[in-house]
């Protein structure tokens, strides 16, 4: 049995009892009680079940997470992960390429690994203006009010920038990947820009490890098949049937 099968069915029996154990999965499906547990810690980290003592637990259907954690936080979250991402990701960039930049983590980390200084970019991240110039890269920043928490240009301003601009790729960040929801961010100035830079954009690439899936925040800033996905691994293949999704790790 697949494992995406398997996940489906211990998605289902939880839908008719709150709790089970590991040992009635395993019997259940028929599998080892170790491959249940592996299971279980896959679908506890995608945030589809809650993993307590000796089994799983249910939790109510895709929670609205409006939280928004600042930048120092974020980037002691899955800090590995979120390098394998930026490393492929800079991988993308062409000579040539006139680029957007999202205010983001994953998409700080990825000024440490780009190299093309042939590329133009533009960012509404003030650490990621300052890190490609220092690079000599050509930047702009668009304009906008400073929102201190995430270090991101935001507001009207920055929409009416970014109009101007015909990017053939973007970098961007999302809080959570829904299947129904797609990509989500809990502030609503910040899905403006995201939404106008993925209308402007050729193709448009969304930067997100393992556990933004499964994940709904306030907002929706564009449908899972306006993007491509890089991420490490992937905890549900159901996602791959809507839009094309590199894992760096497996």
């Amino acid at each position: 049995m697949l494992a995406e099968e398997r996940f489906q069915r211990i998605l289902t029996a939880l839908q008719h009892k709150s709790t089970i154990s590991v040992t009635e999965l395993a019997e259940l499906l028929q599998t080892s009680e170790s491959t249940i547990r592996r299971d279980i810690n896959s679908l506890a980290e995608a945030g589809k079940l809650k993993k307590i003592y000796g089994g799983a637990a249910a939790i109510a259907a895709n929670p609205v997470y409006t939280d928004e954690p600042d930048m120092t936080t974020k980037l002691q979250r899955n800090m590995e992960e979120k390098k394998q991402i930026a490393q492929y990701a800079a991988q993308t960039i062409h000579d040539g390429d006139f680029i957007f930049l999202d205010a983001g983590t994953t998409t700080l980390l990825l000024t440490d690994f780009i190299e093309n200084t042939k590329a133009v970019y533009v960012t509404n991240g003030i650490m990621h203006a300052r890190k490609l110039t220092q690079k000599g890269c050509t930047v702009y920043v668009t304009g906008g009010q400073l929102k201190l928490a995430t270090e991101a240009i935001i507001g009207t301003e920055s929409v009416n920038s970014i109009q101007k601009y015909n990017f053939n790729k973007a970098f961007l960040g999302a809080n959570g990947i829904d299947l129904e929801c797609g990509y989500t961010t809990p502030d609503i100035n910040e899905m403006l820009i995201k939404s106008e830079v993925v209308r402007r954009s050729y193709v448009s690439f969304i930067l997100a490890d393992h556990t933004k899936f499964g994940m709904v925040s306030a907002v929706t800033f564009a449908n899972l098949s306006q993007a491509c996905i890089i991420t490490d691994r992937l905890p549900n293949h159901k996602f791959a049937e809507q839009t094309p999704i590199k894992e760096v790790s497996i």
